[in-house]
């Protein structure tokens, strides 16, 4: 089926596949069992596994996508980044041009937390423990979290199961890292990846506050782990204020280049673009976020993102002032850049801000910045310029004998008692990378 340009021939497409047909359970689902879907594979045990060690069920994902309504491109495929079949990520076999349609997901298949709660209903008592944790900001996402539980607990009667079965059951986000995890770690990506976990804890409490939830259900902390990745690593949250997970869109990976752009139509269907064209053979990514901080990534998505230009340069100041900030004081502006050893303008600048306290210059250099004044700018930092290379210079150094030190602490350990370690390990080597290349530029 060739696809054209325009959201008038998605939406022809879907004219010609029958809706999902709309049931009244107690909390309400959508249904397309009368499709003519039939599972190619073996049908599995009514509860999905969450063994870290599961393989995912592609191949009867895709039927069910299909059969629900889903229009891909001609060329649109998912593909397996590694030897297991653990990563996927999506390819094109052919040529792209610009702005060609790649996926429509049916706005009835997309899991959101504003349908979550409708179907839910609120729950003042979990909603208090989150908002008494200052996780008062994540109350959309619980209730999608709880949605992910109850699709779970519906076992292969879920009209999401193909979809669940479908999904990785390792996760490596801060969330399910361990103490020793973050011990090994450098300070922002320690407390980044360690907040993720909070934040998982914060829920699973909050899931005790569930009442109609099955006990067997909200006590078992590996589920909720799994539940809280599912929502954090495939849910993105949209213009109007609401958080989705969108089957099938889930499998985009992450590029600091990116091929395609994500939309959503007047009716709530999803809808996917090429951003540029993209030549056969090309992977079909999007941005997950900033891709400047790739320690943010790490941390909430648990991978690296080695095509990350840079890194944050690890000065970390506990309640920076406004003025610090106003000089540029920001973890995706104070970089350090990978192939060139370059560093950024804000790094000199709050380091010469900090250098010069109760020195006359620093308002001088602060009101510069303020008026854009480049030229006196220009001029302070020359005239203190040794201070901050050397501050710099001591910076970097301190910091490549603190890597050594939390490379020292993962030597010997066991991988199967540790198994994230591998990844901290290249996050903490991709870090010193960067740090080497700034101080050979130095």
């Amino acid at each position: 089926m060739k696809l054209v340009l325009s959201y008038i021939s998605w939406a022809g497409l879907l004219a010609r596949a029958s809706s999902f047909q709309l049931h009244s359970p107690p909390l309400g689902y959508y249904d397309c069992s009368d499709r003519s879907f039939s599972r190619s594979a073996p049908k599995l045990f009514g509860v999905i596994s969450i063994d870290e060690s599961t393989s995912r069920d592609i191949p009867t994902m895709e039927e069910w996508a299909a059969a629900c309504g889903v229009q891909r491109a001609d060329g649109f495929q998912l593909s397996s980044e590694d030897e297991y079949g653990q990563n996927i990520g999506v390819v094109t076999t052919q040529d792209l041009p610009a702005d060609s349609p790649v996926l429509y997901v049916p706005e009835q298949m997309i899991l959101t937390s504003r349908k979550s709660l409708q179907e839910i209903g609120r729950i003042d008592a979990a909603e208090k423990r989150l908002v008494s944790g200052k996780a008062a900001d994540h109350v959309p996402q619980f209730y999608l979290f709880l949605k992910i539980l109850l699709e779970y607990e519906k076992g292969d009667a879920s009209p999401w199961y193909p979809w669940l079965n479908s999904l990785p059951r390792y996760y490596s986000s801060g969330s399910s890292m361990t103490p020793f995890c973050f011990e090994c770690l450098p300070p922002l990506a320690s407390y980044l990846a360690m907040n993720e976990r909070i934040k998982f804890i914060q829920f699973f409490q909050a899931l005790q506050n569930v009442e109609y939830m099955n006990d067997g259900i909200k006590r078992n902390k590996e589920l909720a782990k799994f539940a809280f990745a599912v929502v954090y690593t495939r849910g993105f949250p949209t213009p109007d204020g609401d958080f989705r997970i969108v089957p099938l869109a889930d499998m985009f990976n992450h590029g600091t280049e990116t091929e395609i752009v994500s939309t959503y139509d007047e009716e709530g269907n999803y809808c996917a673009y090429t951003s540029r064209d993209v030549p056969a053979g090309s992977p079909l990514r999007m941005s997950y976020g900033d891709s400047t901080n790739p320690s943010s990534l790490f941390a909430k998505y648990g991978f690296l993102d080695e095509t990350a230009p840079g890194t944050f340069c690890k000065i970390m100041i506990n309640r920076p002032s406004q003025e610090l900030i106003n000089m540029g004081y920001d973890h995706s502006r104070m970089l350090f850049y990978k192939d060139t050893g370059a560093v950024s303008e804000e790094v000199w600048d709050v380091l010469l801000f900090q250098l010069l306290e109760n020195n006359p210059d620093q308002q001088v250099l602060y009101q510069a910045q303020m008026n854009g004044d480049a030229n006196t700018k220009r001029s302070i930092h020359e005239k203190y310029y040794p201070q901050t290379y050397a501050a710099l210079q001591n910076h970097v150094d301190s910091f490549l004998n603190d890597l050594d030190v939390l490379s020292g602490k993962a030597a010997g350990k066991d991988i199967n008692e540790h198994p994230r370690l591998p990844l901290i390990m290249g996050h903490n080597e991709f870090v010193r990378n960067t740090f080497m290349a700034v101080k050979a530029n130095l």
